[in-house]
């Protein structure tokens, strides 16, 4: 009934199967990928014909974390998996866009790559596992796809790379100092083809190094998919590449003189009014059938292309006029906004960031239901970018792919300073508002982060700066690195490669390649290159500010402190009444965490300090010999009850009440009396024993020896 083909090799610790033909007969390509007991299911389907008039090619990737692979029943109201959540939206890109380049140009049909996650070991991440069933399904289809692909994961500790840690290990690189890197690559057994990265301030031989280690490790990857491919694949489609050579002619005849006198103006808006002035000039001079040609938008393409690389690759200026290695001007502002905790507005020629830090106590952590188990964040950092920004109007919603992914860029490259949590206790928000673009958004988004949360008071260990490097790639092999490219370098190009970090070292590091891959010497031109531009940004960014302002007085303080597990139940009290009054009489927030630890939040010192206290009466101890201010609360005939203590009562035995004898406590005492008590110890039974007699009632001091003998 089935035709069962199965692959398997011995990949690091684990072994990785790959196999087809028993599950999801009826797609173009189905392949399950196990890594130890990870496994995830990639079907890929494509249309057989392009839609009319399609002049883009329409791939979707989608990639899902089944609840049940982890044995786990979902979250919230519905208990079924609904909306993508940030992990799976970032893993649907990272599968996207190393097989994007890859298919054959000029194919246009809907292709359709679903990615569903079976099983959870937890221990195997399963989206490099995901991004190995991917290709290995688009191998097996038929489809016209230059691949197959294979990708890993690397870390970094005690200076050796290490294949596909444990995800343990890579979850939270902040609470792992021994691990320095989590790295995943993606590449053809020729060439690397994708990188996505966060660090701990490597340095480039090292990042380099991590990348040509993870080159290798998955290069047997490829071999197993084709291995597969050999016994399972299906007939290739008979796709022919669009020969529209002679429409290129006839665009190119009519528009290049226009056309290039459009990539000659400096200014962004004026350049794309100019260029879509010379597209409409040339259309009113093409015939019907030119017009309805589906690869018109191709041929514009490839003879704006050729204008704008062709005159970099001959030496001669960008179209906004720098060289190749000069950064545009940059303006940076702190302290933008008059209430927000930090602000800076951080502007790269035409690209703009208005970023904005709040600081929240434990209540703001946000709660991440992942499959391999519950956690929280305390750092969020939120990407926006409105059609304002381009100049456009048009439909506003919902974070897409690609906020969410410049976000967790940011994200990455910024969390590697951030001071630990037992040293600065609180939530941070950043919220990216793009108000202008036009090229490396996110890398401005980094560096104007790293100047709003130093603004709020955060102590940071350096400041951090992004750069977007890009690169013209020709077919004889001449080609350009350039520094800071602008949106048309990045559209017309063939890399982006945006490196964060600080003076010290790389923090992230992501490139996408729309090429089939680049050379290591490429690579590490690219770096050395962004490492010279992120250094003169570091020394700009430093003209507004170059450590911690001072806090906000509209900013939370939070202050700290830590008490025996055993007496959290005491703070907490019946149902939380003991937490609620401290709250309510102080006014500030509470936090205590399973350790031990609580966080005191509040605008207003003395509501800290308040709470402070109360806490601190609720679990101290008092000590033997020492003096305290407290209250009589009852008499009795043989001496007075002294709250002294918090909610401790303690007795003062008639004798202890005064030097002469006295008949009963009230001819020294009335009830609601402050007086000043030693402890003097514990009974058997572990009653408190107080005396009054040994302290100077108006002073509070003990008495010496001199004064008792003079008393007496």
């Amino acid at each position: 009934m089935f035709n069962l083909t199965r692959k398997s090799m011995q990949w690091g610790d684990e072994t990785l199967t790959l196999e087809t033909g028993k599950v999801a007969r009826q797609a173009d390509g189905s392949v399950i990928a196990t890594l130890g007991e990870t496994s995830v299911m990639a079907n890929v389907t494509f249309a057989k014909q392009a839609k009319e008039g399609q002049d883009f090619f329409p791939l979707t990737v989608h990639y899902q974390e089944k609840y049940y692979a982890a044995g786990k029943v979902p979250g919230g109201f519905f208990k079924r998996e609904a909306r993508p959540t940030e992990k799976e939206t970032l893993t649907a890109r990272l599968i996207d866009r190393p097989i994007r380049p890859l298919f054959v140009p000029g194919f246009k049909n809907e292709v359709l790559v679903m990615c569903t996650v079976l099983s959870h070991d937890l221990a195997n991440d399963p989206d490099i596992v995901a991004m190995i069933a991917a290709s290995a399904a688009l191998t097996l289809s038929g489809a016209p796809f230059m691949g197959p692909i294979a990708g890993c994961r690397v870390g970094f500790v005690g200076g050796d790379y290490v294949l596909n840690p444990d995800v343990d290990d890579m979850q939270n690189l902040r609470a792992n100092p021994e691990q320095r890197l989590d790295l995943v690559v993606a590449g053809t057994r020729d060439a690397v083809m994708m990188v996505e990265s966060e660090a701990y301030e490597l340095t480039e031989a090292e990042m380099l190094g991590a990348v040509k280690f993870a080159h290798e490790q998955l290069k047997p990857v490829c071999d197993l998919i084709i291995d597969l491919a050999e016994d399972a694949a299906k007939e290739p489609f008979d796709f022919q590449p669009p020969d529209y050579s002679a429409l290129y002619d006839r665009v190119k005849s009519l528009g290049e003189e226009q056309m290039r006198a459009a990539f000659a103006i400096r200014d962004k808006q004026e350049r794309t009014s100019a260029i879509s002035a010379a597209r409409t000039a040339v259309k009113e001079q093409l015939s019907e059938d030119e017009l309805a040609n589906p690869n018109l938008g191709s041929a514009f393409k490839k003879l704006e292309s050729s204008i704008l690389r062709g005159d970099i690759i001959k030496g001669g200026a960008r179209i906004d006029g720098r060289d190749r290695t000069t950064v545009r001007p940059i303006e940076s502002e702190v302290g933008f906004l008059p209430r927000t905790h930090g602000s800076a507005l951080f502007t790269r020629g035409e690209t703009q960031a208005l970023c904005v830090t709040t600081l929240g106590t434990g209540e703001d952590e946000q709660i991440i239901d992942a499959l391999h188990g519950n956690f929280r964040s305390n750092f969020l950092l939120h990407y926006n970018f409105p059609p304002y920004s381009v100049g456009e109007a048009g439909r506003v919603g919902p974070p897409g792919r690609r906020e969410i992914g410049h976000g967790k860029l940011a994200w990455r490259a910024l969390q590697a300073v951030l001071p630990p949590a037992t040293d600065f206790p609180y939530t941070i928000r950043l919220v990216s508002e793009i108000t202008e673009s036009n090229g490396s958004s996110s890398m401005a988004t980094i560096c104007g982060s790293s100047l709003s949360m130093m603004d709020a008071g955060v102590p940071l260990k350096s400041p951090v700066a992004g750069v977007a490097m890009g690169l013209i790639l020709e077919d004889d092999g001449q080609y350009a690195v350039l520094t800071d490219i602008l949106g048309d370098e990045d559209h017309l190009g063939d890399m982006d490669f945006k490196v964060a970090g600080t003076d010290q070292g790389i923090t992230s590091l992501q490139m996408d390649i729309k090429v089939a891959g680049i050379t290591p010497e490429i690579m590490e031109q690219a770096l050395a290159q962004a490492r010279d531009g992120r250094m003169h940004i570091l020394g700009e960014m430093a003209k507004a500010l170059t450590e911690a302002g001072d806090f906000s007085v509209h900013a939370p303080r939070i202050e700290t402190m830590t008490i025996p597990t055993d007496k959290i139940r005491e703070v907490i009290g019946s149902g939380g009444k003991v937490i609620r009054e401290i709250v309510e009489v102080s006014g500030a927030k509470v936090d205590i965490n399973d350790d031990g630890v609580i966080k005191i939040a509040s605008p207003n010192g003395e509501a800290i300090q308040k709470a402070y206290d109360m806490i601190h009466s609720i679990v101290a101890e008092p000590e033997e010999g020492k003096v305290y201010k407290g209250k009589v609360v009852k008499l009795v005939d043989f001496g007075a009850f002294v709250n002294f203590f918090g909610k401790r009562d303690g007795l003062v035995h008639v004798s202890q009440i005064a030097e002469k004898r006295l008949n009963h406590p009230s001819d020294a005492l009335s009830e609601g009396q402050e007086v000043w008590v030693k402890l003097l110890g514990f009974d058997d039974r572990g009653k408190v024993r107080l005396s009054m007699k040994v302290v100077d009632q108006e002073t509070g001091q003990e008495r010496t020896k001199e004064q008792e003998e003079a008393a007496g």
